[in-house]
């Protein structure tokens, strides 16, 4: 299951190289968004989609309700605005239209994606960072990301003498953010070329 999974990658970060606990937990924040509750029409066949009763819906929420069950888990949830969303074109579909490998009486529903975005999570992972840091309840944390947004909190952090360590998941990170972190480290296994 992925939330246990989740689980024990935050909790390996408390090892060393050997696989020996050094470090107390202070808490797991998780940072996420409910599903989305968009109810609407496919563009091109016009068929009835309810977000809300799909399998990726109800996936989501097992998914939180069990992160909420686990010791020292801290489940942060920002939301998903559902007015004024359109569908959009995928990358694949609109590059194929624009070299000429497609025309439009090709697109179908599956050649569009809804544009739902998750509102309020970074700004949740900056508050939690300044008040850990300004409290000084903790002195190293762990972000689990392969995002940029957080360099501000980062920054602060730093400032306020956390030990600050970013662990990507194995993805590249951009060069300029090796200077606002204190140490790279990714604990899950390596994916492979085929994973």
């Amino acid at each position: 299951m992925a939330a246990k999974q989740l689980h024990r990658i935050g909790l390996d970060h408390l090892n060393d190289d050997q696989g020996r606990r050094v470090a107390r937990l202070y808490r797991i924040f998780v940072y996420d968004a409910p599903p989305a509750e968009w109810k609407g029409h496919t563009p091109i066949s016009k068929q009835s989609v309810d977000f809300g009763c799909s399998d990726v819906a109800h996936w989501r929420r097992q998914f939180h309700q069990y992160l909420r069950s686990l010791r020292k888990v801290a489940l942060r949830l920002g939301h998903i605005p559902t007015t004024n969303v359109r569908w959009q074109l995928t990358p694949d579909a609109l590059k194929a239209l624009v070299n000429g490998r497609r025309d439009w009486v090709s697109i179908c529903d599956d050649d569009f994606r809804l544009d739902l975005r998750q509102k309020g999570v970074d700004m949740r992972i900056g508050l939690d960072i300044a008040s850990l840091a300004y409290k000084g309840q903790i002195n190293q944390l762990v972000l689990i990301s392969g995002d940029s947004d957080f360099v501000a909190a980062a920054k602060l952090a730093r400032r306020e003498g956390i030990d600050f360590v970013l662990d990507p998941m194995w993805s590249t990170i951009r060069p300029d953010l090796h200077e606002h972190i204190d140490s790279l480290k990714s604990v899950c296994p390596r994916p492979g070329k085929d994973d």
